[in-house]
């Protein structure tokens, strides 16, 4: 696995990440057919779960400009976005995992958010999943917190946060506008303790 950050997309070396089951990588103009099928055939059961959808999100058009935008930001070292894939039907998208927000500086550490197709639910998909992308996150971009952040009565993500290691540091109240409505969340992080000290400038 590597970090390669060049400045041509066709150079640019995209993350592959390996674990048992599953592979995860950035998705590319020839994935937005599985893109969209990912998301229309489940957009009943996230919808609960996500903001409101963005008026095109679910065309062709949107996903076109939106791949590129994800690998541009991953160059700018603002986020890495995966889909994820079964090893033994590695053309269907049965999830996304998204490291966002990254802040560097004194700082270094960034927010995770992920989904799952409902009929790959208790598979254990989403655990190996992140296990093997935290890996790279904390081996290979050198951040050195994870945030998640989990509505309460959203127990299935509580549950899995706490398997990886995730430990409750608050509530907050009215936290994020999901499907219409302010709902609370409840706030965890994973520290990477071997992080490496990042170079600060006086100033920052």
């Amino acid at each position: 696995m590597t970090n390669a950050k060049e400045s041509s997309f066709d150079e640019l070396e995209l993350p592959f990440i390996v674990s048992d089951r599953l592979f995860l990588r950035m998705g590319t103009v020839e994935d937005i057919p599985e893109i969209l099928k990912f998301y229309t055939d489940n957009k009943t059961y996230l919808t609960p779960f996500y903001p409101s959808w963005h008026v095109n999100f679910f065309t062709k058009e949107y996903w076109q400009i939106q791949v590129e935008v994800n690998i541009q930001q991953f160059i700018n070292d603002l986020s890495l976005k995966l889909f994820i894939f079964e090893k033994s039907n590695p053309t269907i998208i049965i999830g996304s995992l998204n490291f966002q927000n990254f802040v560097r500086s004194a700082a270094q550490y960034c927010t995770v958010g992920y989904s799952l197709g409902e009929v790959e639910q208790g598979k254990g998909y989403m655990k190996e999943a992140m296990q093997a992308a935290i890996k790279y996150v904390f081996q290979e971009l050198n951040l050195h917190r994870i945030m998640a952040n989990y509505m309460p009565h959203n127990q299935r993500s509580g549950n899995l946060l706490k398997k990886l290691g995730f430990v409750v540091e608050g509530y907050a109240r009215d936290y994020l506008l999901i499907n219409g409505k302010w709902e609370d969340h409840i706030l965890t992080s994973l520290i990477n303790s071997n992080a490496p000290l990042p170079p600060i400038q006086r100033g920052e």
